[in-house]
């Protein structure tokens, strides 16, 4: 229940005294008691002290407790809650009826809070992790290796095992939840907050049951949490069948560890006691509880994902009541005098120029200056006649009648103030007040700026010593703030004014339509306003207020509110100096530091009037013991500001409780309902006047949020109690209206916005006229239509009803009105029920900012505080989670963020406060820093679209017609031809070629390998290579005793030797495996890679160098592998010269020629076989495609161990001899400008790179490419520049490459990308399309881009929509199909062949595909269809290899070189990459992307799903303090932009997210590291 302002005097759920003894208990004890409850509330004693105080002052009247140490009952309670006795009010003295609803209500409240809390004792949430130190420990690569997977191989045996195994039911096991969370709890070993600290009785239990029924049991478990529908990772194939191959996930079956049986797994092979795991586990519980709507079955569109809209519950309440009658004030008396206020002053100046005007006060509280009526007079016309005369720019004068003037006063400087206001009205000048801007980027300040300049504001007033304090410029001179005007500054002190001439008198007009001045208003969304008043309006509504308030000549008034604006303005500069009072201002820093400064100033001036804020009662409460002798009986009317605030009752109340024994009197106290457009809109009349008593009303919050007003009888826990403000102003009409679409007028059970039709509202906007005609000119109309009245009424922003006596009720403000899933919503309310959760320990009371923010099409509360210093991370997120549960019970809403700030690091109003839209502005930009925060977009996001069920596609039934599928052509596309173009055909074997050149052209340069300098370290010709060769197999036979087709492992550094032993191996008849060498910094993770591999590959020697040699057997790689199991080692540094006898002659083509080891991203090993033929024909194709002949010089920048990288490194040299200039990517790292400096260098026409060597060239040369001109590095001669990839285009890494090295002379067309995959290395290659060569047959069209609907990929469905559109995504092609290659798009579950533009699996049919995947025990025929598959329907003749990989084939309307229209081939993702979730496919990279581009400190990002829950990994590029940002920022643009739920988001170091050698995420790894808990983060944040 919120409560219309609990003043968080919050209850501590202690042993209580029962309420007739707390009657019993004498007056002072009570007093001190309530003055304990304060002082605790605000923090100034702590809880120990408060307990010991307290014990002390209740020992003598409660004997029953004693004994009990009051520690122990604090420590119970949690656990005691339930059986607490009802706390009694501590501030409550027994009023004349002492029903339930004249208690004081902020302990009703807690009572709420706490009941609702006690329904959620046993809900458990996952607490976040946060890094302990600042340290960073080293990144993934310490931790998994490069290229390999951590996870155990035998991946879902145990789910299978555990349902074979328990056939019982899940009840059957009761205790399986507590044993599971306390497996769970007892063995974090992780260094971060431990895994127990979420569970508040977590303790570590030693289990004893055998690891067997252990695993039984877990199993069961999470079979039963609906887990079963996300296995392992796919392999590489991508298949329904779950292969449980070696070389396809991690380790060998013969190399897993001995020890699995002693630690469970779950479902993904991960142990259970993983910390990370078991909050995963404790978040799918939490959230496996049903969410509060359920969603409903609607129509899906095929394209369209239609967003759940909630449907209105049928039985909400609805008003009933008769339609509302605006309601009349009590007429206007206006008298005849004064005709304006000017007037009022001019006559109390010459009448009685002694009698006191103002007092001002010095941060002592003692009195500074007192302006006499006479002084301002006579000092506002000195300033009036300054400023019309002596202020002048090119002879003109600078300001003329009407101009607007800025007033820049500091808040403790009424005074000049004072005078300047009048100055300027008696000048006939605008002021425009505004808060004096400290910094150059203060909350708001911007906005302030803008407002003066559209107001055309070009000069200031201010005082000499606000002056002083400004920021400067260099030159001395105010500095200009952000988004401001120019200004003058002018000081208005005495010295710079002139005293006018005799003759001078200024012109005193009646109170006319013209402006008399601006007040600022700053809307919800942050944008400032300049309210325009009137000098009729002015006067009217000091008649008004002099009339509702009784204010008589001569009165003495305290005003602690900002005399700029507002209350504070109205009361203490206008209306008071119609009436010649006495003000006494009290400014803001005294209050700071004597908060009881306004109480002894009416003491001491026997004040009549005090115009306060509920904040100044609630302070003045916290420190009046240490006053006793004051005395409020002069007080006749105590105006409560912001008695329309939910504080106001409760701090209205508990200041009556303390302060009726000095002389207050309960009808004294008198709220007040204004706004910035009405200005006072109600006030509750001085006893004296006759008017009705009080009221009270205490009303349901559910019906509330539907709009509706039902009083609630009943003790229910969500009501809201309100007070009155009293009755409509003299002269005002009013009535209230619906606060959307046409202004209908309400029901009378019905809350609307309230609207005033007055003489003594404000007019406009100023510069605004639409938004004027609809706040200042609104014309409510009745049921029929018919307007209410002739007169306009201005809409006051105040949500309300009138009530019983005509008295008027504020229920809100339209500020803070938060309207979720069609339920309107108070942030006052939710800021009252959050502080009612126990809040001193953990946050500061007046330092809570409840807004909202739109995410997928509904509002979402965020709740944001400051933290305490001293509070811990596990009280702060016990106090959230609980916070969290309050709200959720009492206002039926979800809270979306709710987010801990350190202390003061909020922006502040000025005067106290938070700045609301500027909180916002900065939580929707990531810049809150906050230093806890809790998401739970699960509870609150109910308007997802439905998850998609899959349609049947069309079958093998639906007619083919020629080359049409379901009235499309076939997607199918193939390079040319082949068999016209045979050049080589006398030569077969590749080893043949290398013979052949050495002897036709033996000094013909192969190969020149670059050192980091950019000098060539060492060079290869044919017959240099050839010899080499030789002395490899001669070893190999000699020294290795190797027979024809042994495994040959070479572990060998980018460079010739590889090549070298490449070719020997093929001479000798033995089949080589190249294998990336180990890490000598990184032992641990990269050496099981390489022993991995040897043992897979079956090799029986390994060659290498002598330095690679020592490393493998030395004492580190023994700690990592076994190093007495490696294979025979031979370094081949010093070769014996000796001519091989003859070289091996393989039989037939079909015969293996080498092994192609890679790791895929996924994470699995997959070798795959290529023949002798497969060899040749790769060759023949790439030196067809990229017209590769001996005159030809090639750069490639590429690793050598595997894919196409291996193809040009080792072969295409050697089979089309044009020379290849060798740049191994690693040099880059420590010079990065090598690969272009050499291609620039060498003149190079075709050159090959990776996408992270293109990206290091982006990030490293980016800014340097004036000095790489200087350095004459041209890259004019590029004509290609491919990038080898097996991934879909990076169009935007492409693009900008193109454009920062375009500079240099690059050409925006030569860059384009290549496709290969494990089944065929290279099926697209793009080929050189610059120059005249269209003549020769080369010259096919440049790569297309099209842009294609995301959510129609969602649905595995291509749409082509326009650039730019929503949801658009660019495709590029990925290069033109190789020569002799032919590809089809089939259906991935049908495997029938699909249409133009649909989206399907790559099959592809080439004679260079590979023959099968390599394995160690022969399990091929599981894989068999990767490598020979046939159509279900159509050409089912031609066998095709499956690629893995989706994409599309699309006819465009260009032409290649034959003449024949270009097939474009767009790849889109890897199905093994895919992620089904909500049954769509995403595709990561495009969730990535979003989340890369949602905060400018993410530098990298990865995601993966576990047990169905989204985990986003985001590398922090910025300060650790930023980390926090990222998590709301991350889970709205996922959110937004591709209607998913983050389940984790991970905030890691920069290169945490391990990446192969080609650039691409190994997101599989990482998934791995995150689970074992290895990834060292900087923070974990578990959405709810």
């Amino acid at each position: 229940m919120a409560e219309r302002g609990s003043s968080g005097l919050m209850m501590v759920m202690m042993m209580e005294p029962s309420p007739a003894l707390a009657l019993t208990l004498p007056a002072e004890v009570r007093e001190k008691l309530a003055e304990l409850e304060l002082e605790l509330s605000e923090g100034d004693i702590t809880q120990k002290g408060y307990e010991k105080k307290r014990g002390k002052l209740l020992a003598p009247y409660i004997p029953q407790i004693q004994g009990v140490d009051p520690s122990l009952q604090v420590d119970h309670r949690i656990q005691a809650s339930s059986q607490v006795a009802p706390p009694t009010s501590k501030h409550n003295k027994p009023r004349a009826a002492n029903s339930r609803d004249e208690r004081f209500r902020s302990d009703l409240h807690t009572e709420a809070v706490q009941a609702a809390l006690a329904k959620y004792k046993e809900r458990k949430m996952p607490m976040p992790s946060k890094r302990r130190s600042v340290l960073v420990q080293s990144s993934v690569e310490a931790c998994t290796p490069p290229d390999t997977s951590s996870a155990s191989e035998d991946e879902g045996s145990l789910r299978r095992q555990g349902r074979m195994a328990t056939s019982s039911p899940y009840q059957s096991h009761p205790t399986v939840e507590h044993w599971f969370n306390r497996v769970i709890q007892g063995s974090s070993t992780s260094s971060s907050a431990s895994s127990t600290s979420s569970h508040p009785g977590g303790r570590s239990h030693s289990t004893n049951a055998t690891s067997g029924s252990t695993a039984t049991v877990l199993a069961d478990l999470m079979s039963h949490t609906q887990l079963d529908n996300h296995c392992a990772p796919p392999d590489v194939t991508g298949l329904s069948e779950r292969p449980q191959v070696a070389s396809v996930r991690g380790l060998p079956r013969g190399y897993t560890h001995t020890h699995t049986g002693s630690a469970m797994e779950t479902a993904d092979g991960v142990p259970v006691n993983s910390r990370v795991s078991s909050k995963i586990q404790q978040l799918l519980n939490t959230l496996k509880r049903p969410k509060r709507p359920p969603l409903r079955d609607f129509f899906v569109d095929d394209f369209e994902e239609l967003l759940d809209v909630q449907q209105p519950d049928p039985n909400q309440p609805k008003p009933e009541g008769a339609q509302m009658i605006p309601l009349h004030g009590e007429p206007l008396e206006v008298p005849d005098w004064p005709p304006s206020l000017l007037t009022s002053l001019q006559r109390w100046g010459t009448t009685q120029p002694k009698s006191p005007c103002l007092t001002a006060l010095d941060n002592a509280g003692k009195p500074i200056y007192t302006l006499t009526y006479g002084k301002l007079w006579t000092r506002s016309q000195k300033l009036a006649y300054t400023l019309l005369n002596k202020l002048s720019s090119r002879n003109e004068p600078l300001l003329r009648p009407g101009n607007r003037v800025a007033l820049v006063f500091p808040n403790n400087d009424p005074v000049m103030f004072m005078v300047a206001f009048y100055g300027c009205l008696l000048a006939e000048l605008v002021p425009v007040p505004i808060e004096v801007p400290l910094t150059r980027k203060d909350a708001g300040s911007q906005q302030i700026g803008f407002l003066l300049g559209s107001c055309g504001v070009t000069l200031a007033l201010t005082t000499d010593a606000c002056q002083k304090g400004l920021p400067k410029a260099q030159t001395g001179e105010v500095a200009t703030f952000k988004g401001w005007p120019r200004l003058l500054w002018f000081v208005t002190d005495g010295k710079h004014v002139v005293k006018p001439p005799k003759d001078w008198t200024p012109l005193i007009r009646d109170g006319s339509n013209e402006t008399a001045y601006i007040e600022y208003k700053t809307s919800k969304e942050g944008s400032t306003m300049g309210i325009t008043v009137s000098h009729a309006a002015m006067l009217s509504h000091c008649h008004a207020l002099t009339q509702a308030c009784g204010y008589a000549e001569g009165e003495t008034i305290t005003n602690v509110l900002d005399f700029k604006r507002d209350a504070g303005l109205w009361h203490g500069v206008l209306t008071s100096v119609m009436n010649r009072m006495h003000v006494i201002s009290i400014p803001y820093s005294l209050m700071k530091v004597n908060p009881l400064s306004w109480i002894q100033k009416v003491h001491t001036y026997k004040a009549r009037v005090a115009v306060v804020k509920s904040r100044d009662m609630h302070w003045s409460l916290l420190s009046q013991k240490d006053q006793r002798d004051v005395s409020l009986s002069s007080l006749r009317i105590l105006i409560v500001a912001d008695g329309a605030n939910p504080w106001s009752i409760s701090s209205c109340d508990a200041f009556l409780n303390v302060f009726q024994s000095r002389g207050l009197r309960p009808e004294v106290i008198c709220p007040c309902a204004c706004s910035a457009e009405a200005m006072t809109v109600a006030i509750r009349r001085p006893p004296e006047m006759g008017v009705p008593p009080p009221g009270k009303a205490v009303l349901s919050m559910n019906c509330l949020s539907h709009s509706v007003i039902r009083v609630d009888t009943e003790e229910k826990l969500s009501v809201l109690t309100l007070q009155d403000v009293g009755q409509v102003m003299p002269g005002a009409m009013v009535c209230v209206v619906r606060p959307e679409g046409t202004p209908y007028l309400c029901r009378m059970d019905e809350v609307g916005e309230i609207c005033v039709s007055s003489c003594t509202t404000s007019t406009s906007y100023y510069g605004l006229q639409g938004m004027t005609k609809n706040i200042f000119e609104t014309v409510p109309v009745m049921a029929t239509g018919s307007p209410v009245s002739e007169r306009p009424f201005t809409r006051t922003s105040l949500l309300g009803f009138i009530g019983p006596d005509n008295l008027l009720f504020v229920v809100g403000k339209m500020d803070g009105l938060m309207v979720v899933s069609g339920r309107r919503h108070n942030a006052d309310d939710v800021v009252a029920t959050a502080l009612a959760v126990e809040p001193m320990k953990f946050v500061y009371r007046g330092r809570i900012a409840v807004f909202s923010v739109c995410v997928l099409h509904d509002e979402r509360i965020v709740v944001v505080a400051e933290q305490r210093p001293d509070a811990s991370e596990e009280d702060s997120f016990q106090w959230m989670s609980r916070v969290l549960q309050a709200i959720d019970s009492i206002h039926q809403v979800g809270v979306y963020c709710l987010a801990l700030v350190p202390a003061n690091t909020l922006p502040k109003a000025p005067l106290g406060g938070i700045h609301i839209s500027e909180t916002k502005q900065r939580f929707l930009e990531g810049a809150l820093h906050p230093c806890n925060v809790l998401m739970c977009p699960h509870t609150c996001v109910t308007n997802l679209p439905k998850p998609r069920q899959k349609q049947p596609e069309v079958g093998p039934a639906s007619m083919i017609v020629g080359n049409l599928v379901a009235g499309k052509r076939i997607a199918q596309a193939c390079g040319r031809d082949v068999a016209q173009l045979e050049d080589n055909d006398q030569f077969l074997y590749i080893q043949d070629v290398l013979q052949w050149r050495a002897q036709a052209t033996p000094d013909h340069p192969l190969f020149l390998l670059l050192n980091a300098k950019g000098t060539v370290a060492s060079s290869a010709s044919c017959v240099q290579l050839h010899k080499r060769a030789e002395r490899v197999a001669v070893a190999l036979m000699e020294r290795g005793r190797l027979n024809t087709g042994d495994h040959v492992a070479l572990v060998y550094p980018p460079g010739i030797d590889l090549i070298a032993t490449f070719y020997g191996c093929l001479y000798a008849g033995c089949v080589p495996v190249t294998v990336r060498p180990p890490h000598p910094q990184n032992l641990a993770t990269t050496l099981p890679t390489v022993k991995m591999i040897v043992e897979v590959s079956k090799s029986v020697c390994i060659l290498t160098t002598q330095a690679i040699m020592k490393l493998l057997k030395s004492k580190e790689a023994a700690a990592a592998v076994d190093v007495k199991t490696w294979p025979m080692v031979l370094d081949t540094d010093d070769l014996p010269r000796k001519k091989l006898p003859q070289i091996y002659k393989p039989p037939t083509p079909e015969m293996l020629a080498y092994l192609d080891f890679s790791v895929s991203t996924t994470g699995i090993l997959a070798g795959v076989k290529m023949s002798h033929a497969a060899t040749s024909a790769l060759c023949r194709s790439i030196k067809l495609q990229c017209e590769l002949y001996p005159s030809r010089q090639i750069a490639i920048c590429l690793d050598p161990y595997c894919g196409l990288g291996f193809a040009l490194w080792c072969l295409c040299s050697v089979y089309s001899g044009h020379q290849s200039v060798l740049v191994p990517p690693l040099e880059l790292e420590s010079n990065v400008s090598l690969w272009l400096s050499a291609v620039s260098q060498f003149k190079v026409r075709v050159t090959f790179c990776s996408y992270s060597v293109m990206e290091m060239c982006t990030k490293g040369l980016g800014s340097q490419t004036e000095a790489l001109r200087l350095r004459n590095v041209n890259l004019s001669c590029v004509r290609t520049c491919m990038v080898v990839a097996e991934e879909r285009p990076r169009i935007s890494l492409t693009q900008s490459f193109s454009k920062i090295f375009k500079d240099l002379g690059l050409s925006p067309r030569a860059v384009s990308t290549t496709f290969g995959c494990r089944v065929n290395v290279a099926i697209c290659l793009q080929p050189n399309r610059l120059g005249n060569l269209a003549d020769q047959g080369t010259a096919g069209p440049d790569p297309t881009t099209v842009y294609v609907d995301m959510r129609a990929l969602r649905h595995d469905r291509v749409r082509l929509v326009e650039r730019g559109s929503p949801h658009s995504l660019p495709l590029m092609e990925s290069g033109k199909i190789l020569p002799g290659v032919k590809v089809i798009i089939a259906n991935t579950e049908t495997k029938g062949p699909l249409g133009d533009s649909h989206l399907g699996e790559i099959w592809v049919s080439s004679p260079h595909n590979a023959t099968g995947y390599y394995t160690v025990y022969g399990e091929e025929a599981l894989h068999a269809d990767h490598f020979c598959t046939k159509l279900s329907f159509g050409d089912t003749q031609t066998v095709w290899a499956r690629t893995g990989y989706l994409g599309f084939l699309r006819r465009t309307e260009l032409t290649d070189a034959s003449g024949e229209r270009h097939d474009a081939l767009y790849v889109v993702g890897s199905l093994d990459e895919t992620l089904e979730l909500r049954g769509m496919r995403y595709h990561p990279i495009d969730i990535e992307t979003s989340v890369i581009r949602a905060h400018k400190s993410i530098a990298e990002c990865a995601v993966f799903t576990w047990t169905n829950l989204l985990v986003v990994v985001v590398e922090l590029e910025g300060q650790e303090q930023e980390a926090l940002d990222l998590v709301a920022v991350v889970t709205n643009v996922v959110l937004e932009e591709h209607f998913l739920i983050v389940g984790v988001v991970v905030v890691v170091d920069p290169g945490v997210i391990p990446i192969n050698s080609r650039g691409e995420k190994q997101r599989m790894h990482l998934r791995d590291g995150f689970l074992a808990d290895q990834l060292d983060p900087i923070y974990v944040a578990y959405n709810m």
